[in-house]
């Protein structure tokens, strides 16, 4: 297939399609981080209980998004996009209805498993059906537009927790999912990889989702060794299986690509400092700073726009000189960001303190996110576009993942400390700048690891010396 051009109709039904597909799961993410601190107040919890709403969600997404992406590649990547999608919007309708926490953290998992079926399936689907020659324009629109979805959902989704309750924000995504549902069904393309053959690997995905919750556990449990060794072990089995089986859900060769593994290396770093300091970043503000819901969710607006005005245009600029320099430059700019939070403390103004931060945060991303999401699908054959996409988002997940059980006992946050604001600041304060360190780590290993894919040779008006007959430079492997 892969034959639609970026500004043809059909492919804008096809982006309109996937932005708002993945958005819905971005969407989630952003509006359950301002509503937790309602959320504590309304059940009375911990700050435990309050990772665990968004480790269940991202435990079950990590878990199965390999699993998915063998399903999209097999069966039908619209298919599963579609499947996904519907089971999402009725798991956000569970959240909305659940009674207690243990109820909402069961339905979050729920929700969890809808998004890591169509969360694959909307990058797959770009890599599939786009020309080679627009992929990283549409991979840079996805990634810019899918940043609106992201700005509506903290705006409304404040607006909701303050105005009404925090239910209503699961409400968001049924509208959203409807749509989609719509356009997806009349407009994009089926593809799906020939080649594969056998079962889907069930036994890995099980071995892996139960290894990320027994490790997840143990951190959240104040590295609680009984299950941090489970987990590990637990991990370990998988590897040996995904090595075993005839027809593994995570083809190990994949990883043969020197790229395509420092990509996800990089991908771990800085995806694991974002999701540490955006998990604490609206408690910050509320529970510290007294911004209400609404003003939480607006102030992260910029972040957004930014990312909406320039991600394209980063990747367009990635696929004519390579992704080398954004790759190693962007995550040192996010690092600069989280540097800046250490501003927001307890008094001080919107646009002294948290203002400077957001912006250079938001220019960090989109210098970064559309390079790297090219880079890590440009590395894998096309008929593995689904588990490339897969693997990718699962790295990005899991760091996260890791991120949110570790920081905020690394940071001195635990139990109820969210509930007073100095020593909040100080927890806070400290998770940022080892954020921020992070960054600067993986900018670093981007620098030294990632290779721009080598420029076809130009045409010759006339042999002039021998050097020009010269064979042209190997690709950088």
């Amino acid at each position: 297939m892969a034959s639609l051009a970026y500004g043809s109709a059909a492919g804008r039904w096809v982006l309109a399609a996937t932005i708002l597909g993945s958005g819905i799961a971005a969407i989630d993410a952003t509006v359950v981080g301002i509503a937790l601190p309602a959320i504590g107040r309304s059940f009375g919890t911990d700050l435990q209980t309050l990772q665990w709403v968004v480790t269940s969600y991202t435990l079950a997404l990590a878990g199965l998004l390999l699993i998915a992406g063998a399903l999209g590649d097999r069966y039908g990547r619209r298919r599963v996009f579609l499947i996904g999608v519907t089971w999402f919007a009725l798991a956000s309708v569970l959240c909305g209805v659940a009674p207690d926490a243990p109820t909402l953290i069961a339905a979050r998992a729920l929700q969890g498993v809808g998004a890591a079926l169509l969360t694959p399936g909307s990058l797959a689907i770009l890599q599939a059906s786009f020309h080679p020659d627009d992929r990283s324009r549409a991979i840079g629109a996805w990634s810019g537009l899918g940043g609106v979805a992201t700005a509506i959902g903290p705006f409304l989704g404040g607006w909701l927790v303050g105005a009404a309750s925090w239910r209503l924000i699961f409400a968001i995504n049924v509208p959203i999912a409807a749509a989609v549902l719509l356009i997806a069904w009349r407009h994009v393309p089926e593809s799906r990889d020939t080649t594969a053959t056998g079962r889907v690997d069930v036994t890995g995905g099980i071995l892996v989702t139960l290894g990320l919750v027994g490790v997840t556990y143990g951190l959240i449990d104040g590295f609680s060794p009984v299950p941090l060794t489970a987990g590990a072990l637990v991990l370990a089995a998988f590897g040996w299986w995904e090595r075993r089986t005839a027809h593994p859900m995570l083809p190990l060769d994949l990883f043969a690509s020197a790229q395509f593994s420092a990509t996800n290396a990089v991908t771990f770093v800085v995806y694991g400092a974002i999701g540490g300091a955006l998990f604490l970043l609206p408690i910050q503000l509320q529970q510290a700073a007294g911004y209400t819901p609404l003003q939480a969710g607006v102030s992260l607006l910029p972040i957004t726009v930014i990312m909406l005005l320039l991600s394209a245009r980063s990747g367009a600029l990635a696929g004519r000189i390579g992704p080398r320099l954004q790759m190693s430059a962007g995550p040192v700019v996010v690092g600069a960001g989280m540097a800046l939070f250490t501003r927001v403390g307890t008094d001080g103004s919107y646009i002294s303190d948290v203002l400077p931060a957001v912006v250079v945060l938001g220019l960090g991303l989109a210098t970064t996110v559309a390079p790297l999401t090219a880079t890590a699908l440009s590395s894998a054959r096309a008929s593995h576009a689904g588990m490339a996409s897969a693997v990718n988002n699962d790295v990005a997940r899991a760091a996260g993942l890791i991120a949110v059980a570790v920081l905020p006992a690394a940071a001195g946050i635990s139990g109820t400390a969210y509930l007073h604001p100095d020593e909040l600041s100080t927890g806070f304060h400290t998770a940022v700048l080892i954020c921020a360190g992070l960054c600067v780590l993986a900018g670093a290993l981007a620098a030294v690891t990632i290779r721009n894919p080598a420029q076809p040779p130009a045409v010759r008006a006339a042999p002039r010396h021998c050097a020009v007959d010269a064979p042209p430079p190997a690709a950088a492997r």
